[in-house]
This record gives structure tokens, C-alpha cells and sequence, in this order.
């Protein structure tokens, strides 16, 4: 069957190919069959678009995140599948954020990028750019097989949400802490359809509405309490992501449960997602945890800080609030999150 895909390169690492002088230069991707000939095969087309002018994927932001929203959505019905070019660095912040924006998707958006430009001989770019097509390409029973956000990086492919920047030098930069990957690329590509996202919502429609007024603050021993207490003094502050100790832990102190208190009764919502890479926030387990359920922070499961920033970016733009936005932030939209038993609403 014949197959279309759109290739959208924002910017990035892969971006490079190396010249006749030995120095790199930008890829022109209106020819990016010269330079990767391998996208040349028999029943695939492919086009690719750019970003003008490409940028650093540091200097990534909402508006960057609906533009490809809406690239993806006006040309939804002429391909089959997307792949995205990233830089690595904020690549996690933008696969979770399209996973909220693009509501109804049924068909791939695979993001990547690389650690090494295409123009240099040991790159990885060409493996993760040519397996990226391929499996934005890649149907069963005459459907796509992957119909989410997906992230294709080091021979795997993660979904978008559940995806963190583990490293800066290794060539499995991308991982996924707690979920495994959707498929691994060996000989074949091995797809894990048991955990493959299916969204319920037959249409495509792209919320782009994105809060910007929300804060993150890790915790660490020793901490003042007078930072959080100036985040806190932000009078549009809308939401605040907590990244506490272990399974949701944070010190029992009196100014810090008098903060939270207080900004929660004033309507700021607040997250509560676990510093270790793997595992989840259990606010039933210790009574460290005890005081920040008190405070009506929301438990965050086992997303990622990148997953939870940005859900809550999608779920304070759609105008949620109260036991509305708590209960959707509990909620697993996307796949962004495991599902936990349910935690009494704080009276």
C-alpha cells in the first residue's frame, strides 16, 4: 500500500551534513533524498517542510508547540503518518505536549532526533530518521500500528509522554522510566501492541490553549522556605509542579504546610511528582507524604516532571479548576500516566 509522509525538521543536531571541506553545514531538507537515499522506496512518498528559520530546540516554546499542532492538523488527511526533527534537549517537553494538544489522533507522530549530525560518520541521526519513516509507515490489518506520540531514539520507540533526556553524551539519550518501549528495533521492528495507545475520540482536534503562568520547584534539603514562598507571592500564578523525595515525600514543616495551604485554598493547583527517574508518588505510603495530600496537592502517579508540566499546561488552558482539574490531572489522558487507586478528594 502506498504510504505519505510528512517529515518536519524544527531544528536540531540531525539537522548537519558534513561538506566536501570536512565543516558541517545545515541540511537542505527540499533535498533530503540526496542526502538520505535510503527514503527513496517503492510505495513511500515522501515530503519534507522546515522550520523558518530552524532553531535550537533550547529556545522550544508553546507557540512552537502549535505550530506543528496545527501543521499536523492541516495536513492530517493528506499523509499517513509524521515524523518530527528535534533537538534532544526539550524533545521530552514536546512529545508530551502535542500528546495533550492533538485530542482524537489516529494516526503516528513519531518525534526524534540525535546525538551526532547526519553529515558525520558514526551519526545515529540516519538509523533514528530512516526508523522513524518506517515506522510512521508501518500498518496492520490496513491501519496504522502506532496512532499516538511517539518517540523513536537508540533503536526504540517510547511513547511520547512517558519520554525523559537521561544523558548528554550517551547514544540512548532518550528514555523511558516507566514504561517499556512500544517497539525495538532489531532485524525487524518488534512492536509491543499490548501497550500501544488507542485514543477514544474518532476526530481529530487540536487543543492548543496552553497556560504559561505555572512554576516548577524541586526540593532539596536545607531549603528556604522563602522560595517558594516568592513563587508563591506571583499573584497570576495558576499552578505549581512540586518534585519531592522518593515516593512523594517532603519535609513536615509547619511555614512550608501554611504555603501550600494557602495557595491551594486561593485556587493555584498544585502537582506533586516523585525526583527519582523510576517510580511513582504514593501519598498513602509515608506520612512525610501525609501533609502535601492534606494540602490538596495533587498526587502526580508516575509521570514524568516534563509529562506533568505540561498536562497541566493543556489542563488549566481548557479552563479545568477545582475537583475538575484535579480529577483530570489524576486521569490518564494519553498514557501519560499509570493508573493508582483513587485518593479521597481533600474536604
Amino acid at each position: 500500500m502506498d504510504r505519505n509522509i510528512l517529515i518536519i525538521y524544527t531544528g536540531g543536531t540531525i539537522g548537519s551534513v558534513q561538506t566536501a571541506t570536512g565543516g558541517l553545514a545545515p541540511l537542505d531538507f527540499s533535498e533530503i533524498h540526496r542526502h538520505v537515499p535510503e527514503l527513496v522506496q517503492d510505495h513511500l512518498t515522501i515530503e519534507a517542510v522546515s522550520f523558518e528559520p530552524p532553531i535550537d530546540s533550547s529556545n522550544m516554546g508553546m507557540a512552537h508547540w502549535v505550530e506543528l499542532a496545527r501543521m499536523i492538523h492541516s495536513r492530517y488527511d493528506e499523509f499517513d503518518g509524521f515524523v518530527i526533527l528535534h533537538g534532544t534537549d526539550t524533545l521530552a517537553y514536546t512529545a508530551s505536549a502535542l500528546s495533550f494538544m492533538l485530542e482524537g489522533l489516529h494516526k503516528p507522530v513519531i518525534l526524534t532526533g540525535s546525538q551526532l549530525p547526519i553529515g558525520l560518520p558514526r551519526t545515529d541521526g540516519r538509523e533514528n530518521l530512516l526508523s522513524a519513516v518506517e515506522i510512521a509507515s508501518a500498518l496492520r490489518l490496513d491501519a496504522p500500528i502506532v496512532q499516538e506520540v511517539a518517540v523513536y531514539f537508540g533503536s526504540s520507540l517510547y511513547r511520547g509522554n512517558r519520554t525523559h533526556k537521561a544523558s548528554a553524551e550517551s547514544m540512548q539519550a532518550i528514555i523511558s522510566p516507566n514504561l517499556p518501549p512500544l517497539a525495538e528495533a532489531g532485524v525487524d521492528i518488534q512492536f509491543n501492541e499490548g501497550i500501544l495507545f488507542r485514543d477514544p475520540l474518532m476526530r481529530l482536534n487540536v487543543q492548543e490553549t496552553m497556560e504559561s503562568r505555572i512554576a516548577w520547584l524541586p526540593l532539596f534539603p536545607g531549603q528556604s522556605t522563602e522560595i517558594l514562598k516568592r513563587i508563591l507571592d506571583w499573584n497570576d500564578l495558576k499552578g505549581l509542579v512540586l518534585s519531592t523525595y522518593g515516593s512523594g515525600n517532603a519535609p513536615t514543616n509547619t511555614e512550608l504546610k501554611a504555603l501550600l495551604s494557602d495557595a491551594n485554598n486561593r485556587g493555584v493547583s498544585l502537582v506533586n511528582v516523585s525526583q527519582c527517574s523510576h517510580g511513582a508518588v504514593h501519598p498513602e505510603r509515608y506520612a512525610t507524604a501525609h501533609m502535601l495530600r492534606d494540602c490538596g496537592v495533587i498526587p502526580g502517579g508516575d509521570m514524568t516532571t516534563e509529562a506533568a508540566l505540561t498536562k497541566l499546561m493543556h489542563c488549566l488552558g481548557q479552563g479545568l479548576e477545582g475537583d475538575d482539574l484535579r480529577n483530570t490531572m489524576r486521569s490518564n489522558l494519553r498514557g501519560e500516566i499509570t493508573k493508582f487507586s483513587p485518593v479521597a478528594p481533600v474536604r
